[in-house]
């Protein structure tokens, strides 16, 4: 321990990931040589989710039953046609992106069954980098300084949830309204974000 002038013996494990080669990193000094020896005891490759379909269903089920678990709700079904659409969408965000595509359908579902079209994988691809383009020259946003895009952008989408509920007096109903959300997709985002 700091200030300590004894050791104690611990025992862990550390599990991390990246989506960089490592190899690569080291051999271009970007990567400490000593710290890549400690930690790469066994490596794992994972292959992207778009070279291993079969794990969609599965993630995808396993995605919304989390989601439903926060917002203590039912975790809703997909329908046929959305699950062969999202097999046969080439998930460039990998599991993030997945993840983020059933949040967004489980918000605009009805009657707890996720359809092709509360899926908007049309728009899926482009939704973040469009996010980001627009509100680059609103907020002089400097993109070196963002470390996490879901977590600046949950700021982001705090901030104005926060905002409408201050101008409605907390009134959730109106705020929803205001911001154009249905009353559920309200709930979750202030289960999702803090703010109940």
């Amino acid at each position: 321990p700091v200030g300590s002038e004894e050791e104690t013996a611990v025992d862990i494990r550390i599990l991390s990931a990246t989506h960089k080669h490592l190899h690569e990193e080291v051999s271009a000094g970007r990567f400490r040589q000593d710290l890549f020896y400690r930690i790469n005891v066994i490596e794992l490759p994972v292959p992207p989710l778009r070279d291993r379909a079969e794990d969609i269903e599965e993630l995808a089920q396993h995605l919304l039953k989390n989601m439903a678990q926060t917002a203590d709700e039912k975790t809703p079904k997909i329908s046929k046609q959305a699950l062969k659409a999202l097999l046969n969408y080439d998930f460039p965000g990998n599991v993030r992106e997945l993840e983020n595509i059933l949040e967004r359908a489980y918000t605009l579902c009805a009657n707890d069954l996720i359809d092709v079209d509360d899926l908007q994988l049309g728009a899926a691809r482009s939704s973040n980098l469009n996010t980001l383009q627009s509100l680059a020259p609103a907020h002089d946003i400097d993109a070196d300084s963002i470390h996490n895009i879901d977590e600046y952008l949950a700021e982001i989408e705090k901030g104005i949830i926060e905002k409408a509920l201050e101008s409605t007096r907390w009134n959730r109903t109106a705020a929803a309204e205001k911001l154009g959300l249905s009353f559920r997709q309200m709930r979750y985002k202030l289960k999702k974000l803090g703010l109940e």
